[in-house]
């Protein structure tokens, strides 16, 4: 079943000269279940699509759709309404309120989710992740891996539908990359959700089922290269 998806899609910043083409008629499909990375090198507009698929952005020309909403026609709020219905993102930076506590980051973003939370609670979904232990600790108090996971708890307890990850491992080392990866396959493996990663790492992309290949803004391919 198509999920979500857009049809030839740009987006420009500025105008004239001056112009900056960050995607030029870009199409992509997702599907239930997918396993997509988006691969390319920084500038390439990796993190652009991501943020037009999760309607974060909205594209200068082209459509964009979720389940069988059109994002592009909706206002700011209609938007926000529509991406707390299945759509969660874990971003290169775990992006953590730093005067919350893991418990904290994790209650306030499921609560603030449409259904007004899931079906497990705070301290489950951080136990899911192996953070049990850490449930009081603020994130100056957390690895980046740690950090990391609190994240990826967080927008699991959205119970999403599509998971949206904007180099997860950016900022980690190999090791810590590589139990963050063997865990966001893990709880896909358990959880019904199509899985979306934008990386410039190669390694990290070819983990995946389908390699989306990203230049100048442009689909460069649909494999990562010999």
């Amino acid at each position: 079943m198509t999920l979500a998806g857009c049809q030839q899609v740009s987006v420009v910043h500025g105008s004239g000269p001056a112009a900056v083409h960050a995607l030029e008629r870009v199409s992509l499909t997702i599907h239930d279940r997918d396993r997509v990375a988006l691969w390319g090198r920084s500038g390439s507009g990796k993190t652009t699509l991501l943020h037009v698929l999760g309607g974060l952005l909205t594209p200068t020309e082209g459509s964009v759709r979720w389940r069988d909403q059109e994002l592009t026609s909706l206002d700011t709020a209609a938007r926000a309404r529509t991406r707390a219905q299945g759509i969660a993102y874990v971003f290169q930076g775990a992006n953590l309120l730093p005067h919350f506590t893991a418990y904290e980051n994790v209650a306030f973003a499921v609560h603030a989710t449409v259904n007004g939370g899931g079906t497990l609670a705070p301290e489950q979904l951080l136990e899911l992740v192996g953070l049990a232990s850490k449930l009081d600790a603020l994130p100056a108090e957390l690895s980046g891996g740690e950090a990391q996971r609190v994240a990826l708890a967080r927008a699991l307890g959205q119970e999403p539908q599509l998971l949206l990850c904007d180099e997860p491992t950016g900022q980690l080392d190999s090791d810590t990359s590589e139990r963050v990866l063997d865990l966001i396959d893990a709880l896909q493996r358990e959880r019904p959700f199509a899985l979306v990663v934008a990386t410039h790492d190669a390694d990290v992309a070819a983990r995946y089922e389908r390699v989306i290949s990203l230049s100048d803004g442009r689909l460069a391919g649909s494999e990562l290269p010999a």
